[in-house]
């Protein structure tokens, strides 16, 4: 069994695991984890240093996720803008390809919770044949984003199987995968994988470190290992209430991302998903993070700070010719010229 396999295999499924090696109480955490499945792999399991640090808070079932609000399992509206399943085609000329539906670890706050990890979510059999049909089949797509859950636990073969189908389609130009592996798995970065990855170019990867201390000596290695196989990285963090919502803690992770060879790329307000509003900041305090960073450091270490509109509208870069009106309920001006309501929290 390849290294990165058995790690799989070896992480944390259930509260009572966590308990036991812990020696905590987690007679709490056995409702939601139900609903929302968890697994935590023993690599990002030893980055945790205390109950509800960080990156406790990124993987470790919490009773806030069943609290009843107005948050929507769907509110991109994902589901309606998917063609054929497998398939999310939102922009007119990139779509997203569906190609897994598993993680290394179940991040609490993820934007397809709905779905990534539970027993429907699991790709059906022919699903990638369609989805390469529908790519094929619409010239106007150049661009083509691999995500799920996580491209990276895909077999080598059955990614490059993938690859391989969509490089041979002449109106595909660029081919992007987001992974959270080096965060969660690092030991999926083989030299293997490299070297199979190289032979698609122009081929992108965006990964997904939210924290400082996710940025660890393995993952500088892999990191490493996939931009010395000349495959630009870039990153994209979500803003997230007790992890990152001070412009110290963001500005020193996006400067640690320039030296592991990760260029920041967005900042994410969070999604109005059900489950996640816990994890919810003003979009003020996103815009202070910005202060923070902008002038202070380089400008190589200052992403986008965007919203993802719902209703699948798209992402909207928090700039104040964008914000069209402030108060409870925010008016963005998308990329259309159409204006979408933002509901806002106080922090």
């Amino acid at each position: 069994m390849e290294k990165w396999r058995k790690s799989l295999h070896d992480s944390i499924t259930s509260p009572e695991e966590l308990g036991e090696r812990l020696g905590i109480d987690v007679s709490a955490f056995g409702a939601v984890a139900e609903r929302y499945p968890m697994r935590i792999t023993p690599y990002y399991l030893g980055l945790i240093e205390q109950p509800g640090d960080p990156i406790w808070l990124q993987c470790v079932p919490d009773s806030r996720e069943l609290a009843v609000d107005c948050l929507v399992p769907d509110p991109l509206d994902e589901e309606r803008l998917s063609p054929v399943a497998g398939v999310i085609h939102r922009y007119p000329d990139r779509v997203v390809f569906l190609v897994s539906s598993e993680c290394a670890v179940y991040c609490r706050f993820c934007m397809r919770k709905r779905h990534v990890g539970c027993a429907h979510g699991v790709m059906a059999e022919g699903a990638h044949d369609a989805a390469l049909s529908y790519v094929a089949d619409t010239p106007a797509v150049r661009d083509v984003i691999l995500s799920g859950g996580d491209p990276l636990l895909l077999d080598d073969g059955d990614l490059e199987e993938i690859l391989g189908r969509l490089r041979a389609i002449p109106h595909v130009e660029m081919i992007r995968i987001g992974t959270r592996v080096p965060v969660t798995l690092p030991e999926r970065i083989t030299q293997r994988l490299c070297r199979m990855l190289k032979r698609y170019h122009p081929l992108y990867v965006n990964t997904h470190f939210n924290h400082p201390r996710e940025i660890t000596p393995r993952s500088r290695e892999v990191c490493s290992r996939l931009a010395d196989a000349g495959i630009p990285l870039g990153n994209q963090t979500v803003l997230l209430k007790g992890v990152n919502d001070d412009p110290d803690t963001m500005k020193r992770l996006m400067q640690m991302l320039l030296a592991i060879r990760v260029r920041p790329y967005y900042i994410h307000q969070m999604d109005l998903v059900q489950g996640t509003g816990h994890f919810r900041t003003s979009v003020a305090t996103g815009t202070a993070i910005m202060e923070g960073l902008r002038g202070h450091t380089s400008g190589m270490a200052t992403p986008y700070y965007v919203i993802d509109a719902p209703g699948g509208k798209g992402k909207i870069p928090v700039l104040p010719e964008c914000v069209a009106d402030r108060g409870e309920t925010l008016l963005l001006r998308n990329y259309r010229g159409e204006l979408i309501e933002y509901r806002d929290i106080d922090d």
